[in-house]
């Protein structure tokens, strides 16, 4: 049942294209280069997981946490952040917290609505 055509992911179709619109003596070194920049990256990911385990083996966290000065994304709130308090296990224990506490922006309640 075979076609005898192979059959190609769109990549390489495209990149096979590419190359053919090229000058002979700029192919090989296209080449080159990208089998270079697939090689290093698997140089790159095969360090950073021997990290990762030298890491894991040494007990140390295999993710370092961002300075003060590099902080950024999206975890990172800056003057936005909730003030640290210094122990969380001594609040009162009549206090509600988490998620759904709205606190002081919670909207006023009537007279005739139940406490939660």
């Amino acid at each position: 049942m075979s076609t005898g055509v192979p059959i190609a992911s769109g990549k390489s179709e495209i990149f096979e294209i590419v190359l053919q619109f090229m000058p002979d003596w700029i192919q090989m070194p296209v080449l080159i280069l990208v089998v270079l920049l697939v090689v290093g990256s698997w140089v790159f990911k095969g360090k950073r997981k021997l990290d990762q385990r030298r890491a894991r083996r040494q007990g140390q966290a295999p993710v370092m946490a961002p300075q003060p000065a590099q902080a950024r994304g999206a975890d990172f709130l800056g003057p936005y952040a909730p003030q640290q308090q210094s122990q969380p296990s001594q609040q009162p224990a009549g206090q509600p917290s988490g998620a759904d506490f709205l606190g002081s922006y919670a909207p006023p309640r009537g007279q005739g609505e139940p406490s939660v």
